[in-house]
Parts: structure tokens; sequence; C-alpha cells
């Protein structure tokens, strides 16, 4: 009787039931605890921003992305366990206990993965963000405050696409390790200004299976249980400095992607070098110019056709670049990723990487206006 009793336990799995249950718990008291802001703050600050600091200064020093080895490895075993799973079942039987342990087993791994990322970056969405700590305003604008500043950084990007080194067919080419090796320095200017983004100089970490990721449509992720920030090293150079900046903001504690491009921005403003001025340049009148086109279309139709010619190859190449991606695997990696920001009550979804208009009309209209001499 002891016997059944043992192999009818054994067969539930009660180490895996245990995992799933604890991961479920941990997902369920963070949701709960939410609404607490001052928790969550504290929280981010004292105990999640010190690991993931140490985290990233140890796989530093680590010449590869160790988070790519540690995704890599995590598809090979769970690959060779299904098989292992279903040869097993086809020389034994039982398939239905087998495909119980195998859904199991899925499940728990991802729960625990799950959990470990609330506890290791989920936190950050409900602490202060970047606005709060910085002391930024983030005030409405009118139309013509748009207009201005897309006309300044349109006009930026025109007089630094001069300035950056391009192949033959006169499209961008950015030396892409060079960034990298500068990309630790980044933002040491911007630490006076923004103590709240002070941390380890830290370099961004390229990606060996780059391609993979533009079919998936990323250019960069920040993996928090590495504390490493990755970048795609497939696609085109022009955006690449602002990527690395963007992923680095990540890494130095600012979650919101609508925050992440705008820190992105200034850090690469601030930088001074032409390579990274021009992504700057070129990242914001995206995001400007985008709002302006629905908010007059005139002013945008005369900005966009005072783009210079590189400017306007760079664009281009960017557009062409990601036309060979559209696929169903895109599609499916968007809803995914578009679903993931609205768990963490980011509602614009992947909108939310164009709400950085805001934060970038309200720092740079003050000076541009006085450059300008006031509204366009």
């Amino acid at each position: 009787m002891k016997t059944k009793r043992r192999t009818f336990i054994a067969a539930l799995c009660p180490v895996r039931l245990f995992l799933c249950l604890l991961a479920l718990g941990v997902i369920l008291l963070l949701r709960a605890l939410r609404g607490r802001h001052a928790l969550m703050a504290r929280l981010a600050q004292t105990r999640l921003r010190p690991l993931l600091q140490a985290l990233g200064e140890r796989c530093a020093r680590v010449p590869y992305s160790v988070a790519e080895l540690v995704l890599a490895l995590a598809a090979l075993g769970l690959v060779l366990y299904i098989l292992f799973c279903i040869e097993h079942t086809h020389r034994r039987g039982g398939f239905f206990g087998q495909l119980y342990r195998l859904v199991l087993t899925l499940g728990c791994f991802g729960l625990t993965v799950y959990a470990g990322f609330c506890l290791h970056w989920g936190v950050y969405y409900y602490g202060d963000d970047f606005i709060e700590q910085s002391g930024l305003k983030q005030e409405e604008i009118s139309t013509g405050q748009l207009s201005l500043v897309t006309a300044y950084f349109a006009a930026l990007a025109n007089t630094y696409a001069e300035q950056v080194p391009r192949d033959a067919e006169g499209v961008c080419a950015i030396d892409r390790e060079a960034v990298l090796s500068l990309s630790d320095q980044l933002y040491a200017p911007l630490e006076a200004s923004f103590p709240c983004l002070a941390g380890a100089p830290l370099k961004a970490k390229p990606v060996r299976l780059s391609r993979l990721m533009s079919y998936l449509d990323f250019t960069g992720f920040f993996f928090p249980f590495t504390g490493e920030a990755n970048v795609n090293m497939d696609s085109p150079s022009a955006l690449f400095p602002a990527t690395v900046a963007h992923e680095l903001a990540h890494q130095r504690g600012v979650a919101k992607e609508q925050e992440a491009n705008f820190v992105a921005v200034l850090a690469c403003m601030r930088s001074g070098d032409p390579n990274f001025v021009y992504s700057a340049a070129l990242l914001a009148y995206s995001h400007l110019s985008g709002a302006l086109a629905g908010a007059d279309r005139a002013a945008w139709e005369q900005l966009s056709a005072g783009l210079s010619e590189p400017v306007r190859k760079d664009l281009e190449a960017e557009r062409a670049y990601w036309q060979r991606f559209e696929t169903p695997v895109r599609e499916l990696s968007n809803t995914v990723y578009e679903e993931f920001l609205q768990s963490y009550d980011q509602t614009l979804g992947l909108k939310s990487y164009g709400a950085c208009v805001d934060l970038l009309v309200n720092h740079y209209y003050g000076s541009v206006a006085a450059l300008y001499g006031g509204e366009a």
C-alpha cells in the first residue's frame, strides 16, 4: 500500500508542483503590491538597483553576451527535454502521464522565469520613474511647439548626416564596434545633471544571433538576470548608437520605454560624438515627425521635404531593412511583447515608444525657441 502511495505521489511530480505554486505566489504577491508606490520605489532603489549593477559588473568581465548564452542554452534544453519526452513515451508508453509531466515542467519553467523577471525588473514599473526621480516636468504641448522642436532635430540630422561615415551607396555606415567601445562612457556627462542615472561604466554587448533578433523585431534588449544591455548588430547603423543608449538607459534603472528613448537622446546629444549625435537626431525626428504628421500635415510635409539626401537614404534603408522581416513570427513577437508591456500597466503598449514626444518637446522647446525666436 505504501509503495502504491509513493508511486502515486511521485507521479504527481511534487517538486515541480511546489515550484509552480511558489512562482505563482510570488507573481500574485507582486501584483497585489503594485499599488504600494513607496514600498516598490524603496525595493527598486535599495534592493533591485544594487543587484542589477552587481550582476552587470560581473558579466562585464565576460567578452560575450552572457544573456545570449543563457537564452540559447535554455532554448536548447527545452527542445532536448521535449524530444526526450516524446522518445520516452514511444518506448515505454504512458502517454497521458508523460504529457502531464511535460506540461507541468514547461509550466514550472515559464512561471519560475516570469516570477524571477517580476522580481528582477517588474518592480521598477511601480516605483519612481525617471520623470519623478529627475524632477522634469511633462506638460501639455502645442502644435507650434511640436513643429519647432521637430524642425530643430530635422536640421540637426541634416547637419550631422554629413559628418558620419557612409558606404558606396551613400548610406550611413557607422562602425558598430567603435560605438560599443565608447558606450561605457556615454552616460558620464549626464550623471551630474541627473544623479538618478549614475551607475557603473558598462559597455553594451553585441548579440551574435542578431538576424534572429530582427525576425523578432528587436533592435536590443536588457536582460535583468545578467544586468546586460544587448544590441542587434545586423540592423542599419544609423540608429545603432541610439539603440545602445536606449538599452544602457534600462541598465541604469529607466524601465519605461518612452523614458528610455528620451534618455537615449539626451545621452547621445551630450556625448558630442558625431555618430551618437546624428543617431539621436534621427531617433528624435522619427518620433516627433510621426506626431507632427497627425497634428499638422502641412508642417510635416514641409519639414519632410527639407530633409537632406543622406538623411532620406538612411530613413529609407531603415524602412527597407525591417520590411524584409514582416512575417507572422514578427507579428506574434510584437503581440506577445505588447501584452507584456500592458501587463505592467504600460497601457500604450508598443505605442509607448512614441510617447517620448512630450518629453522631448518639454525639455528642448525653451532652448530651441530662444534659438529660432519663438514658435514656428
